[in-house]
């Protein structure tokens, strides 16, 4: 026998040794003796239902949970991964894990979805969990009714988006709950593709590169997160009838950054929602049927990016405060139909106290068809030339070819108490970050509330970013003006 055949040999025995059960579909299995967490034993001997309690402590090494029962930990154990896969594996339906510190310590393989929580098994709760250093921090893989409670991922410092995952990644799982995380410096906050009937509340993602990222899924409901610090807040693709209502997105500033981003999504309502000091507030390409009503869009560069492939949607009752310009308009025309909206630089009067101001707003002008068809118009945003066209057209709107209207424009702010208020760690932030202008837009919420006097408009430092979309995510996507493209 060859040296060669003679290890392919002993190869194949040690893959079917007792300690190493071969995964199947091509997940993770059992992990091998030398990876293997001291708290295995305590799993191996549990029958189905048992709470397996685990005390304070570092325990190093890799867990598989196979049968339904309940791991929790007290004073707040350690499970310190072996860095060759994901820390803890749950291929069992019913299985509850809570109250643990878990530590990927930074390795793995993103191929093989190295994650701190790996559940691939229905009905699975995760509660109380910090999870730390991990390439993806909770993973779901077609595990329907899963819940997520009160836990914290936090990436992997230094790493480039590219090099890890995402705090909650969620793939062909429907019916989850999401409610009290918080994803802290991952690639995505929650990355959710082919899972509908959600339901997702409550959650914070700061410091990434999007705090939502969400494909082919449907139905699903988002209520009182906050999305901020990222290349976009919220980028939906090839999905219908989501909700939207009291959520948050915020200083999501950067190349082409945007608030709220819909490309090919359908049936939408963004109700009650914040969207404050992003680059771009919402975008819109190839969607269709989309509500919007009662949201406060604020200090943004642009507060509207709507490309002529989008038809149907609606703007009513929205305030839109202190914008450098209210639409980017990529195409020809629009049908998108503007009422009963708040626009902090209309000026126009209300001579007859009804509310609505004397003529309808133009959302567009000469310019700003130019910067939504010409990349290169954004260099003269602010240019003299810029401010001259814009005086003319309003001044003789005959040159405006494509003339986009609120019909009847709010003369003062609509009361919006619904919209949420931010935070005093966010409203500290704020200050760092924008100045003065977005002090008054942050503690104005009383303003809108109680039908204060309008803002002044903001002066955001630094061009707008190029006209277009986001950068295509890793591994797919329109490199052309189009944002973002599908990824399986």
């Amino acid at each position: 026998m060859t040296v060669a055949l003679l290890l392919l040999v002993l190869s194949l025995l040690q893959d079917q040794a007792p300690d190493a059960i071969a995964p199947a579909r091509g997940l993770e299995g059992r992990p091998h003796a030398g990876a293997t967490s001291p708290i295995q034993a305590l799993i191996d001997r549990a029958q189905p239902g048992d709470v397996v309690t685990i005390p304070a402590g570092t325990y190093d090494g890799d867990l598989l949970i196979d049968r339904p029962l309940t791991l929790r930990g007290t004073g707040r154990p350690t499970l310190r991964g072996s860095g060759t896969g994901s820390v803890v594996r749950v291929r069992a339906a019913g299985v509850t894990i809570e109250g643990f510190d878990i530590d990927g310590g930074g390795k793995g393989d993103l191929g093989r979805d190295t994650s701190g929580i790996h559940v691939a098994a229905p009905r699975v709760i995760i509660r109380d969990c910090r999870i730390r250093q991990a390439l993806f921090g909770i993973y779901l893989r077609e595990a329907d009714d899963a819940v997520i409670d009160g836990s914290t991922v936090t990436g992997i410092p230094g790493r480039d988006p590219g090099e890890v995952g995402s705090g909650i990644h969620v793939w062909n799982s429907q019916r989850f709950h999401f409610t009290g995380n918080q994803i802290i410096g991952t690639r995505d906050g929650f990355y959710i593709q082919s899972s509908s009937r959600g339901f997702v509340r409550g959650n914070r993602a700061a410091d990434l590169r999007y705090g939502l990222h969400y494909m082919f899924s449907d139905d699903n409901v988002f209520e009182d997160n906050v999305f901020e610090n990222g290349a976009a807040g919220a980028a939906l693709m090839y999905s219908s009838r989501m909700t939207f209502r009291r959520n948050r997105f915020l200083r999501n500033r950067g190349f082409a950054s945007v608030g709220l981003l819909l490309k090919a999504c359908d049936d939408v309502v963004a109700e009650d929602n914040l969207l404050a000091d992003n680059a771009r507030g919402i975008f819109l390409e190839g969607s269709y049927r989309n509500q919007f009503r009662r949201n406060i869009v604020a200090m943004s560069d642009m507060a509207l990016v709507i490309y002529d492939s989008s038809s149907g949607n609606v703007f009513e009752e929205n305030a839109f405060i202190g914008n450098l310009t209210p639409l980017s308009l990529s195409g020809k025309r629009t049908d998108t139909r503007f009422d009963r909206n708040y626009w902090s630089d209309d000026d126009d009067p209300d001579l007859d106290g009804d509310g609505i101001r004397d003529r309808p707003y133009r959302l567009s002008n000469v310019f700003d068809h130019l910067r939504g068809n010409l990349t290169a118009a954004d260099l003269f945003s602010r240019s003299l030339a810029a401010s001259a066209l814009g005086a003319a057209e309003r001044a003789f709107p005959v040159l405006d070819p494509i003339p986009v209207i609120d019909a009847h424009p709010l003369a003062r702010p609509p009361v919006l108490a619904a919209v949420p208020a931010p935070a005093p760690a966010e409203l500290t932030r704020s200050v760092a970050s924008a100045g003065p202008p977005l002090v008054l837009l942050l503690l104005g919420g009383g303003l809108l509330a109680t039908g204060g006097r309008s803002w002044a408009k903001g002066k955001p430092e630094g061009l707008p970013p190029p006209a277009g979309g986001l950068p295509p995510p890793d591994g797919g996507g329109d490199p052309s003006g189009s944002p973002m493209g599908e990824r399986s």
